[in-house]
């Protein structure tokens, strides 16, 4: 059985692909953006209407009378959850997108600490979503994600919120594609991969694809829960690199790090955990008869195409400002010259 769908953030990359799965699935979509405008994959029948999450009042407006279930792909704190709840009256069901940076170890180590010393996490494989979460509150990006995920669950009766604790999202229009890391470097000719922690560094990955099977499963099942987004397989970023270098037809030798990137920053990447962090999909598969609609490994030449076709090798600053904000605060995505200084040295 399906209704009426009403998609927040709809024309960034987890909410293209959520509508147009939604509306092949036979809802009927409004799809909401700051644009307005619409994905030229969508079906026809798809309605848009632009509206800024930020304006309580247009975004009431734009909801009209209501729906049967609404998508949040951009909800980030507290005070989206109460937005939500505020609109409660008028919203059958919701799914939110969270995140797996809400999970920390039995250490309380998570990825806020990762930089710090012996502040690496390391996860139970696979990691369940009975896992600890860190602290609500507004520090961070994973402790904002709990606020907006304990304040939705403790009004499931009000609002039942499917949240879906996603991976590493991959795929098209990503504002922050890793994939660009190797595929730059592919297209640039540069000769070797140097990665940290012996390549074997591993970070659930998830499609959007993925991603918005899981919407539509959920979609048909309201419920107040949280579950675990991720692809079928969790590759090795060794995997990743060698796998990005076949679709761009290049050749690259593999330099690996036994232990972490050093001071310059070499051998750092997307990436880059000490210990792999694996998610549990048991529980999707168990409460919504969850199925992986594609793979990493099968998915990833269209995700590289878009980053070639773009021009990404030449102009990533101009399309992708969050990777070059994340470059320039944390270590330079392409510092070929600090690179080729290490290689000389090591060599020596």
């Amino acid at each position: 059985m399906t209704g009426t769908a009403f998609v927040i953030g709809a024309s960034g990359q987890i909410g293209r692909q959520a509508v147009r799965a939604l509306a092949a699935d036979g809802w009927r979509v409004t799809a909401a953006s700051r644009g307005g405008g619409a994905d030229e994959s969508w079906p026809e029948g798809v309605r848009t209407v632009r509206v800024d999450r930020a304006d309580d009042a247009a975004l009431a407006a734009a909801l009209g009378d209501g729906c049967d279930v609404l998508l949040d792909c951009v909800a980030y704190d507290a005070g989206h959850a109460r937005q939500l709840l505020a609109l409660s009256g008028r919203i059958g069901s919701a799914v939110v997108i969270s995140s797996a940076a809400v999970y920390q170890d039995e250490r309380g180590n998570s990825f806020d600490t990762q930089d710090e010393p012996g502040g690496q996490p390391r996860y139970p494989v696979p990691a369940p979503e009975t896992l600890d979460t860190v602290a609500p509150g507004p520090a961070t990006y994973g402790t904002r994600k709990v606020e907006l995920e304990r304040l939705l669950l403790a009004a499931g009766d009000r609002l039942p919120t499917t949240l879906l604790r996603a991976g590493a999202i991959h795929g098209r229009h990503s504002p922050l594609p890793r994939e660009l890391f190797f595929a730059k470097r592919a297209l640039d000719g540069r000769p070797v991969r140097v990665l940290a922690y012996g390549g074997a560094s591993r970070f659930h990955p998830v499609h959007v694809s993925n991603l918005a099977e899981l919407v539509r499963l959920a979609s048909h099942r309201p419920g107040s829960r949280v579950l675990n987004a991720g692809d079928p397989a969790v590759p090795t970023v060794a995997d990743i690199a060698a796998a990005v270098d076949a679709v761009l037809g290049a050749r690259s030798e593999q330099v690996l790090l036994a232990g972490p990137a050093g001071k310059d920053g070499v051998g750092d990447h997307p990436w880059a955990l000490e210990h792999p962090m694996v998610l549990d999909m048991a529980s999707a598969e168990r409460e919504l008869g969850y199925r992986p609609v594609t793979t990493y490994e099968q998915s990833l030449p269209g995700t590289v195409e878009w980053l070639a076709s773009a021009g990404a090798a030449e102009r990533w600053r101009e399309l992708f400002p969050l990777v070059a904000r994340l470059s320039d605060e944390h270590g330079d995505w392409f510092d070929y010259a600090a690179e080729d200084a290490w290689l000389a040295s090591s060599a020596g």
